[in-house]
């Protein structure tokens, strides 16, 4: 066997033995991938290391195989999902979260970055399959005063005009959605604040600014300790769905099927937080 054959045959090996590609090649020649710098560095020049050096880089390999990568709304993410994820970590997997936007989702999912997603809107890209995994309350909400000064009114619509809207984007969803429900116009004006983590406008409405719709699980703390106060709805209550969204391809994957029925039952068995 020539020298250049052997060498390719020891890279190969090598590169089975750690699970990942040492080389990206091309017509020009090859180029070391980040694996093979990080298995340099590993060994350096003290070839009695080697060893050691591949079982790191097969614990590196044997991690990003065994992780789970699941995208969705930055609070359902964090007040929802995160502690339903006990079992797989249990189970030895490894949990990778992000958090974005709609549409952000649904590009991570399409292009492959990511495995798993969690929407509250419903994904109508052919790409892509969903499924309704929980329902959610949602409410009103103020500070006790400026709940007070709205409920005061004689008119409630009117009311709610005059204070400053906080809301998830500057479309106002969860805000339109309740507005019509319950009959009440659709005030034109943009809201004095917009951000995509709800939580960041539970912290705005509890130092006494404007008001906001939230899902429960997002203020039935607050609601109990008084720091906040539901604003009536006038014809009763209303609920927003969440959505797990997933490419058919990624099933094919034992861990992200498992992965995916784990959580779809765990949401589908937790109360709302109301």
């Amino acid at each position: 066997m020539s020298g250049c054959a052997l060498l390719s045959k020891s890279i190969a090996s090598l590169e089975s033995a750690i699970g990942r590609s040492l080389f990206d090649r091309h017509a020009h020649g090859v180029n070391p991938t980040a694996a093979a710098d990080e298995l340099a560095a590993d060994i350096g020049d003290r070839l009695d290391l080697a060893e050691a050096a591949l079982a790191t880089a097969r614990a590196r390999s044997a991690d990003l195989a065994g992780a789970v990568r699941i995208v969705g709304h930055a609070d359902f993410l964090s007040e929802v999902i995160a502690p339903l994820l006990v079992p797989l970590l249990q189970a030895g997997m490894r949990v990778r979260l992000q958090t974005a936007d709609r549409d952000s989702v649904v590009e991570a999912l399409i292009d492959g970055t990511f495995d798993l997603g969690l929407s509250a809107f419903p994904v109508t890209d052919r790409r892509l399959r969903s499924e309704l995994v929980h329902s959610e309350p949602v409410l009103a909400v103020a500070a006790p005063a400026v709940a007070a000064r709205i409920m005061a009114a004689a008119d409630l619509g009117t009311a709610i005009a005059e204070e400053p809207m906080l809301a998830y984007t500057i479309e106002r969803p969860l805000i339109d959605e309740w507005l019509e429900v319950h009959h009440l116009f659709r005030a034109t004006v943009s809201p004095a604040m917009v951000t995509p983590d709800l939580r960041g406008l539970r912290a705005l409405l509890m130092v006494g600014f404007g008001w906001s719709v939230l899902p429960a699980y997002l203020c039935a703390a607050e609601l109990a300790r008084g720091d906040l106060v539901e604003i009536p709805a006038p014809v009763g209550p209303s609920t927003n769905a969440y959505f797990m969204v997933w490419s058919p391809a990624v099933l094919r994957q034992p861990r992200i099927a498992q992965a995916r029925q784990t959580l779809i039952t765990a949401l589908r068995q937790a109360a709302p937080a109301r």
